[in-house]
């Protein structure tokens, strides 16, 4: 069974950072890209970033420069390093994997086929 498992989230100040950690299982994930999304209160679920089987990567623009995704292949695991956080990053963050052998990255929610519960982070003004 697939399971992806996001940790990492909770309440941080306006400036402060948060590691993000997707732990996934089930089958390799080595071959195909994956991604982070979150969903704010009252609004659609948005795209965050994503990274292809190479490590190459791709931001929403209101992250760039100040989140980094990244993985460990050897350990099924996808990370997203978040600094100089803001109130409007408040949101559950989702993490996403597409299909084996889907190794590019994409910003469509569509593209992915595994998703996890999701955790809550806040950021407080």
């Amino acid at each position: 069974q697939v399971q992806l498992v996001e940790s990492g989230g909770g309440l941080v100040q306006t400036g402060g950072s948060l590691r993000l950690t997707c732990a996934a299982s089930g089958r390799t994930f080595s071959n195909n890209a994956m991604a982070w999304f979150r969903q704010a209160p009252g609004k659609e679920r948005e795209f965050v970033a994503s990274i292809s089987w190479s490590g190459g990567s791709t931001y929403a623009s209101s992250v760039k420069g100040r989140f980094t995704i990244s993985r460990d292949k050897a350990k099924n695991t996808l990370y997203l390093q978040m600094n100089s956080l803001k109130p409007e990053d408040t949101a559950v963050y989702y993490c996403a994997a597409r299909a084996e052998g889907i190794v590019y990255y994409s910003d469509s929610q569509v593209g992915y086929r595994d998703w996890g519960q999701g955790t809550q982070v806040t950021v407080s003004s």
